[in-house]
């Protein structure tokens, strides 16, 4: 009989090798919860104070809504480390080893491109056209400011533009950040793997029933 104390200790699960960035958008986390709170406010204010079949048809509205709005607006997040990428979008979480990733894109919405073509939308990271001409006009307005100032100071002024680099759009500035990261870790042993993808039927499952709902319950009146 073995004893205790010759017993070995149940094995630990591996510890990452780096904590997730993440990346968020904070306008459509602050949009989301706005509407999420008329939505509830009106909606439970017609099952409380609704007659006949008014809460029913209210419940099935916010069964219908409520994963709906969260799903656009306070679920999307994009989170990265050394081995791979992860996209939480409305509807679907996808898994990309960074060996995987061919690349990442920004124009009208910054997406990712898999080695087999396959491409996905980086909902948590919208591109603003507003904030990038905001950030250019910064940008001309310090490099004017530079060299207009003459001799030590204006060479002063230039080192440290340079130094900080450019200015960028925060949703811009977190596209850089994934691009070195697949540019030094694309190649590394612990980024190889499968890409993997998830439906959310946490969110797909309760727009399901309350469609179904809300249409028997228009349907029979």
């Amino acid at each position: 009989m073995t004893s205790p104390e010759s017993q070995s200790p149940p094995p630990q699960p591996p510890v990452p090798a780096s904590r997730d960035r993440v990346y968020r958008s904070p306008a459509g986390i602050a949009g989301g919860v706005l509407v999420l709170a008329l939505a509830l406010w009106l909606g439970i204010d017609a099952v409380v104070a609704g007659e006949g079949s008014t809460p029913w048809k209210a419940l099935a509205v916010l069964l219908f809504l409520v994963p709906l709005i969260a799903a656009y607006t306070v679920r999307p997040a994009v989170f990265a480390n050394e081995d791979r990428l992860r996209v939480r979008n409305p509807f679907r979480v996808v898994v990309l080893p960074w060996g995987q990733v061919d690349s990442l894109r920004s124009g009208y919405s910054n997406e990712v491109f898999t080695e087999s073509g396959a491409k996905y939308q980086l909902w948590a990271i919208p591109v603003s056209l507003r904030a990038r001409k905001k950030a250019a006009r910064q940008e001309a307005r310090r490099a004017a400011g530079g060299g207009r100032r003459g001799g030590a100071s204006g060479d002063a002024v230039a080192a440290a533009a340079a130094a900080d680099g450019p200015v960028r759009a925060e949703t811009d500035k977190a596209v850089d950040d994934l691009r070195e990261l697949l540019e030094t870790r694309k190649s590394a042993e612990a980024s190889q793997g499968e890409v993997t993808v998830r439906w959310a039927y946490e969110v797909v499952a309760p727009v399901v029933v309350g469609v179904v709902l809300l249409a028997v319950l228009l349907a029979t009146g």
